[in-house]
């Protein structure tokens, strides 16, 4: 029997839920001992490799695409959480724009304004805005967003000075990565801010923002027609031009270059390794492109793009045109919707460029004009503007400027709830899991496969111990182990404590870290994946890291995944307590803890040695390293005030307990239960109440 035929054919029922406050193994029988059961040989015959896993789901994500249902207005409002932006307010409730013009280079078809703006109080987006001279009335609006080059509006000029011939206002706009104030999009790419995702942050969603007040100040302009704009761009400009077109109404022409792939090209392909962290969003409700695509429709949208894109394959972005166009025919708009591909490299071509100009004249002022009568952009950079000449700051940055830090300040992690009493504690439990459950974990199936739960073997540890080694399915595919060891005096079923085993340990580290509970109980030790049998080198972290994010999970959300598989997994065990399993970990793995045994919500004691004080704070630049973040766990929770919530369980912290943690003492402390919370120097210095 492979696999496939296994996950189909499971004779044991999967729990109907695994987070809440019910016994997560309620539905699951008690395995048989191997005395009473010979165990027999499990014939799956390999667990998938965290890349076929994250390729498999990748995939999943992208087959899928256009498929749900739910309401317009829903799905939008879904975008602009994932893009940060949940809380932006309406047009003509935004602050003032205090848009300040600091130089004019006249031309002879058109002028430049050389300007900044304030996206948000003190976050200056520097700009160009050109012209075109003689106008008889309001002109379109093209907001053209400059791609991943040093010198963007300098290197980007061109296009922005072809439209302006052609009669359009064109707005190019700085990132906050490469403008004339250098911010930052690399943070998880290439500065170990790992809690980014955490944080629920993502570049992407402050060049959204930017060009949607970009979109602002064109409509606040009188030579300017607010009914008839468009926003294109290339590369990094590409993938902006999709979150603008889609994340504000107002654009009625857009055309991406360069900037289309599939989440499942980024990640089987691995394109997702050359790309900025301003390229994608927070996956939270696992979307596709062309997801944010149906967000456009049924507005006029052309996707172009190289047919040799290292980082963009033809393939992948051929699927994306192929899902959106069932979607414009459905619409009765297949007009509104263009590919053009040419041969190439990552780059424009004239063929692309001539046919976006074409684009433009047609949609947005009504004029069928072939492309070769749209003519190129100027190549001659003898004839373009210098860097001086298009500089904005003349005299340099200003002092309060907010680029440098938008990262950190764009979103501030809530402090810890005032909790009055035990009722104020439930009701805040109760909001904590469910935003868990919706937008930390929700990549994880609803209906899991069946633990198939196998005692493998038994053993014998001298002639006063004995034990077996388990296996059970956390997700399909996914195999993992673990190893009870119980000392024959112990009167069975006894309680147990399951510990964590962290990635890359000596070995038996995990064993011995567990026989220093010193209490009679059953001592099991799991491997969430990524340790003992299904781990894999630290230098693939980099990759993992930005990989499952993208696909709206994390290295550490899966170990939370498994944790609480495992818990369901060890209630099922002949020699265990259903009602008595504790649970144990080291460093890293005490996130992994915390969460599930918030999310269980039945464990009896929750042991930790060395937490991490907070998921707020960077890790290793090259990935390796704990990886502790969560998905949008920062706008939810943090780890002391998981702690905290787990009130009345049984809590014991192991070695330096960080400051953060006192918030959850005084909380136990007031609510009754100071002797629930321990502190203690090593971890065998704790007894078991009645031991």
């Amino acid at each position: 029997m492979n696999r496939r035929e296994f996950l189909k054919a499971g004779t044991i029922a999967a729990s109907a839920t695994l987070v809440g406050r019910n016994p997560a193994g309620a539905t699951e029988p008690r395995a048989c001992s191997p005395a009473s059961s010979p165990a027999k040989p499990f014939r799956e015959t390999s667990n998938l490799t965290i890349r076929d896993y994250l390729s498999r789901e990748a995939r999943r994500i992208t087959d899928r695409a256009l498929t749900d249902k739910t309401p317009l207005a829903e799905r939008r409002r879904r975008y602009m959480e994932m893009m940060g932006l949940q809380d932006l307010p309406p047009v003509g409730q935004r602050p003032p724009l205090n848009v300040k013009v600091t130089g004019v280079v006249e031309r002879p078809a058109y002028r430049i304004e050389k300007l900044y703006y304030e996206s948000l109080p003190k976050l200056y987006v520097t700009a160009n805005l050109y012209v075109p001279n003689k106008l008889t009335g309001r002109a379109p609006g093209v907001l053209y967003v400059c791609g991943h080059s040093d010198t963007q509006k300098v290197n980007y000029q061109a296009q922005a000075r072809r439209l302006a011939e052609l009669g359009f206002v064109c707005l190019i706009v700085e990132t906050v990565q490469l403008g004339e104030v250098r911010g930052y999009h690399h943070g998880c790419y290439r500065e170990g801010w790992w809690h980014w995702y955490s944080r629920g942050y993502t570049p992407a969603g402050i060049e959204l923002l930017n060009g949607i007040r970009g979109l602002d100040l064109l409509c606040e302009r009188p030579d300017v027609d607010g009914a008839k704009l468009g926003v294109t761009g290339a590369s990094g400009g590409g993938a902006a031009t999709w979150w603008i077109a889609a994340g504000d109404e107002r654009i009625q022409c857009a055309a991406t270059s360069c900037g289309t792939s599939t989440v499942a090209s980024y990640i089987h392909d691995r394109t997702i390794d050359g790309h900025c962290d301003c390229m994608w969003f927070i996956n939270t409700y696992r979307w596709d492109l062309a997801d944010v695509g149906g967000l456009i429709a049924p507005r006029a949208f052309m996707i172009s793009s190289a047919n040799r894109d290292a980082i963009f394959t033809i393939a992948s972005i051929n699927e994306v045109h192929d899902q959106l166009k069932r979607l414009y025919k459905k619409l009765g708009a297949t007009d509104k919707l263009a590919l053009t591909t040419y041969p190439g490299p990552h780059a424009y071509s004239e063929y692309s460029r001539t046919r976006i100009f074409s684009w433009f004249i047609k949609h947005l002022m009504g004029k069928d004009v072939p492309p070769e009568k749209a003519g190129d952009i100027e190549l001659d950079k003898t004839k373009l503007e210098s860097a001086d000449t298009l500089r904005v700051f003349v005299g340099g940055p200003l002092k309060e400027d907010r680029t440098l830090t938008i990262h950190e300040d764009f979103f501030t992690p809530p402090k810890p709830p005032t909790i009055a009493d035990a009722a104020a504690l439930e009701k805040e439990r109760a909001r904590v899991i469910a935003a868990l459950r919706e937008k930390t974990i929700g990549a994880f199936p609803a209906t899991p496969p069946a633990l198939g739960l196998q005692v493998e073997f038994e053993l014998k540890s001298g002639q006063t111990s004995s034990g077996n080694r388990f296996a059970f399915t956390s997700e399909e595919g996914w195999r993992l182990r673990g190893r009870l060891s119980i000392t024959d005096e112990i009167k069975q079923p006894a309680p147990a404590v399951v510990a964590l085993r962290l990635p890359g340990e000596e070995r038996n580290a995990s064993e011995n870290f567990a026989g220093k509970v010193r209490a009679p109980w059953a001592k099991i030790v799991v491997e969430p994946r990524g340790t003992g049998d299904t781990a894999w080198g630290d230098e693939l972290n980099w990759h993992l890291r930005r990989a499952s994010a993208w696909t709206g999970r994390t290295i550490a959300s899966m170990r939370v995944w498994d944790a609480l598989r495992a818990l369901q997994a060890v209630r099922t065990l002949r020699e265990v307590d259903p009602k008595q399993v504790s649970l144990a970990a080291r460093g890293e793995m005490c996130v992994v803890a915390l969460y599930a045994a918030l999310l269980d919500g039945n464990v009896r004691t929750l042991f930790l040695e060395s937490p991490p004080a907070t998921q707020n704070a960077p890790g290793e630049k090259d990935g390796r390293g704990p990886a502790i973040e969560m998905l949008n766990c920062l706008r939810i929770t943090d780890l002391a005030q998981v702690a905290g919530l787990l009130f009345p369980a049984e809590i014991v912290i192991a070695g330096a307990t960080p400051e953060t943690y006192a918030w959850a003492g005084e909380l136990y402390g007031k609510l009754g239960a100071s002797k629930n919370f321990h502190r203690v120097k090593e971890l065998s210095a704790w007894r078991a109440s009645g031991a």
